[in-house]
Order: structure tokens, then sequence, then C-alpha cells
């Protein structure tokens, strides 16, 4: 006998927390935002997706905005209300990375704003670091996607790249992080957002100065993903990124 959906009201309420945190940080704009955090169901493979329903913004929310759709479809379990088509890329995202429990979509003015600064609209080859934390916290490599390319609307793309990142930047659009949690997506968003910000303040500083911005090396971000893991989540509080403690 299959097993009924109930809406899960602990769940419900740290969604409502996290969408005020969201706005308050003043990511939110408009209807467009949006949060999803994944609950097991034993009929559900992939489990079920929580999530706010279109027409009303993370800001003004509250629990009756909350639906529940299917992973791999777009079909509303509980509630009634339509989800925007941003739902997809979190759908997607949720299908394809099992590890992965919560997603946190915005359109960040400085990230929009940097890289419509830098001219063109395809995808910057790299993300300029300044400071320890975005290694850390992210885990991962920020993923570009070029403006021309809408992997909300198709996101047969998604599968050629979702393994390796945890923060997708869409040029021109906004970005997406994921977590296991909806705390570390809300960590990665914010870390990703701050690093932004600071590399944005370090280009007009140094542009004032006639100096170059102190980025760290590739090498040196590729070493602090290796133990990314071990430093946000640590075992031991010494030697944490020697050889022998990384995974």
């Amino acid at each position: 006998m299959p097993t009924p959906v109930t809406f899960d009201p602990a769940i419900g309420r740290q969604f409502i927390k996290y969408a005020r945190l969201v706005a308050g940080r003043g990511y939110v704009h408009n209807t467009l935002g949006n949060m999803v955090m994944r609950s097991t169901h034993p009929d559900f493979p992939h489990g079920l997706a929580y999530t706010k329903h279109a027409e009303i913004s993370l800001e003004e929310m509250e629990l009756e905005n909350i639906v529940i759709t299917d992973v791999p479809s777009s079909r509303i379990v509980w509630g009634e209300r339509m989800t925007s088509v941003g739902h997809n890329l979190s759908r997607e995202i949720l299908r394809l990375r099992p590890d992965i429990g919560a997603t946190i979509h915005v359109h960040d003015d400085a990230i929009i704003a940097l890289l419509g600064g830098l001219g063109g609209s395809g995808a910057p080859p790299e993300f300029n670091v300044l400071s320890l934390d975005p290694p850390f916290v992210l885990g991962k490599p920020v993923h570009f996607v070029p403006a021309h390319v809408d992997v909300e609307a198709d996101v047969s793309s998604v599968a050629g790249f979702i393994q390796d990142t945890n923060s997708i930047v869409l040029v021109g659009h906004g970005l997406t992080t994921l977590g296991r949690n909806i705390s570390e997506a809300y960590h990665r968003l914010n870390t990703l957002t701050a690093e932004v910000r600071r590399c944005i303040v370090a280009e007009q500083i140094a542009a004032l100065k006639g100096t170059r911005p102190a980025y760290r090396s590739r090498a040196e971000i590729e070493e602090m993903y290796r133990f990314a893991e071990r430093i946000i989540y640590p075992t031991r509080a010494e030697a944490v990124m020697h050889e022998e403690a990384a995974e």
C-alpha cells in the first residue's frame, strides 16, 4: 500500500527560517529566487522536494506557500500552486546528486555586476580568490554557465558539470549553491557572494594604487579544495592539512 505524502512541520519551519535569512541578507528582489529542501519517502527513490510556489517571494512567504514536488518530474504531490521554471534546475541537481539535500538560488547584485562589467556573455575561465574561506567552504570549483545557455528551461546540460561543483553561476542571471543540507547551501551562498564583493573592492583599490590584487594561485586553491572536508568537518584539531589527513 502506498505511503501517503504528508507535510513535515519541522522541514517547513526550517524552510521559513532560511527563507528569512536569505531575504535578510538582501538577496531577494522579487518572486524568482527560491530554495529546495529534500526529504525522504519510501515510495519516491529520489525523495521529495519542498519548495516555494511561484508568484510570491522568499521574503513574503509563509508556511502555506510551501509545496512538495517529485524530483525526477515536476509533479506536485502536496499543495496546489505551481512552481517557477527555476525549480527544474534544482530538481535535476537533486536527481543527479544524491549527496545533495538542498539548493538555494538567488540573483546576487555583486556577481551580476562583476560579470557584466567584465564584458561579454561567456563563462569566465576561473574564479579568483583572495581569502582562505572560499575553497574550504565551497568544496569544489565554481561552475560558470554562459548567458546564452538556459539551464532552467533545458536541464540537459546539467549532467555534464554537476558532479564537479557545489556552486553554479549563471552569467547575467544569478547563482545556485548546493549543500548536503540547507545550512551548508546557505554558507556556500554567503561565502561566494562575500568573496566576489572582496574581489570588486580589491580591484578598485588596486586600480587606484597602480597595483594588482594578491589573488591566490590555482595550485594553492586546488590544495585547499582537496582538504575542504577536513577543514569544515574536522575529525581532529591538529595537522589537518597533512597528507595523511586527506580523504
